[in-house]
């Protein structure tokens, strides 16, 4: 039986309450940003449903950007707990990796959207508000930036869906506690 240092505490074994949560939540926004903009394109042109998809679709793109300020603020708070059994150096460097991405994509993203459509001279609507970005109208790097943004976003599913099977990898190949720490109880 190992002895702990008088003062030491023992590590958490899964992420913090607050950490978790924010986790699932932002896996439900993902599923409606990607949700509104796929049925989006199953509705026609000038219909009022494919206007609330693409309004919804930037309401929730950008609740994950204010998600992922109050995430990284956690994340200093609250650090990930050790994964047991420890894996190889370069599993660790693949998911350090995959999550910066993850993050990255989290940021961009809905950055791109709200500079899109302000070079566009469209509105950022959000709430009832407009969200105004003084810029120049300029249809072009306008289409550019959608083109960006659009790229990013078909990269996210295939960065979730690492992640996500990485997770499942972790859980019941190598069967560690990868997913077991961000889940509650």
């Amino acid at each position: 039986m190992t002895t702990l240092p008088l003062g030491a505490s023992v590590p958490a074994q899964r992420y913090h309450r607050l950490s978790i949560t924010l986790h699932w939540l932002t896996v439900l926004l993902f599923i409606g940003v990607y949700g509104c903009i796929e049925l989006k394109g199953y509705v026609p042109k000038g219909q009022p449903l494919r206007a609330a998809l693409v309004g919804g679709h930037g309401i929730l793109g950008t609740l994950i950007l204010l998600l992922v300020a109050v995430r990284l603020i956690a994340r200093l708070r609250y650090p990930a707990p050790p994964i047991e059994p420890r894996p190889p150096r370069w599993q660790t460097g693949v998911a350090h990796a995959t999550h910066g991405l993850l993050y990255l994509l989290m940021i961009v993203t809905p950055i791109l959207a709200w500079l899109m459509l302000a070079i566009a001279g469209k509105p950022f609507p959000w709430l009832g508000f407009e969200i105004p970005l003084p810029v120049t109208v300029d249809e072009v790097l306008a289409k550019r930036i959608k083109g960006v943004h659009e790229w990013i976003g078909n990269a996210g599913y295939w960065l979730i869906g690492l992640h996500a099977l990485a997770g499942l990898f972790h859980h019941y190949v190598v069967r560690d506690n990868t997913l077991r720490r961000m889940v509650r109880g």
